[in-house]
């Protein structure tokens, strides 16, 4: 079954069993996510880019496309070039340490990018995650948005706990452990990332990661 189909299941189902999630479906119908294969350059990317205004990212990821002739550089070139070079390009010392960690976690095979679209959550998060600057949260951005799982819970997302608070009448920011128990208890499984997307709708707050979208 293509992507499609499923987000029209999963829009189908939520409403079913969530009422607070249903008026939220009727206005924006079935999630557009658009999924990309581009996985390595999605996430150096995305290190160049964190904390950072779109415009300012856009500016400095083109100067350092530019200082490999225009082209994305592979892990080795990027373990290779001197540091200082990206630092002229506008890149912070942290997040050149950042690029070449992840560069050597994909050439050692610490980060599995040739299985990355097969590998259980729980692994992939582990992998994603033991790579400097990838925390759980930018895991599970890029394993919805780039790799369109359905099935992630991103209990870090302070604009899915803000939601799930107005929402569902909570008296403050709920945890992990509640926003585990509020999604068994409204049956979001298999579809969680699909909850957290009406959710951010629910605040016309989404965030950025849905311009894949």
């Amino acid at each position: 079954m293509n992507l499609e189909k499923n987000l029209v299941m999963a829009a189908r189902h939520l409403k079913e069993h969530d009422p607070k999630l249903a008026p939220f479906i009727n206005r924006h119908g079935p999630w557009r996510l658009r999924p990309h294969s581009d996985h390595y350059g999605e996430l150096v990317s995305s290190m160049v880019g964190q904390q950072l205004s779109v415009k300012a990212a856009s500016t400095i990821w083109r100067r350092v496309l530019e200082l490999f002739a225009g082209k994305m550089p592979t892990p080795e070139q990027l373990l290779a070039v001197d540091s200082e070079q990206l630092r002229a390009c506008g890149v912070s010392y942290p997040k050149i340490n950042y690029m070449k960690d992840l560069a050597q976690h994909i050439i050692d095979g610490r980060l599995d990018m040739a299985h990355i679209t097969s590998l259980p959550n729980n692994e992939l998060i582990e992998q994603l995650t033991a790579v400097k600057g990838i925390g759980e949260w930018s895991a599970h951005m890029f394993m919805i948005f780039s790799l369109g799982r359905l099935d992630i819970l991103p209990t870090g997302d302070l604009g899915v706990r803000k939601a799930v608070m107005l929402l569902y009448g909570l008296a403050a920011l709920p945890n992990r452990q509640d926003l585990e128990k509020l999604a068994r208890k409204n049956h979001w499984p298999p579809y969680e990332s699909v909850a957290a997307w009406y959710l951010w709708q629910s605040l016309d707050n989404a965030p950025k990661e849905t311009r894949h979208s």
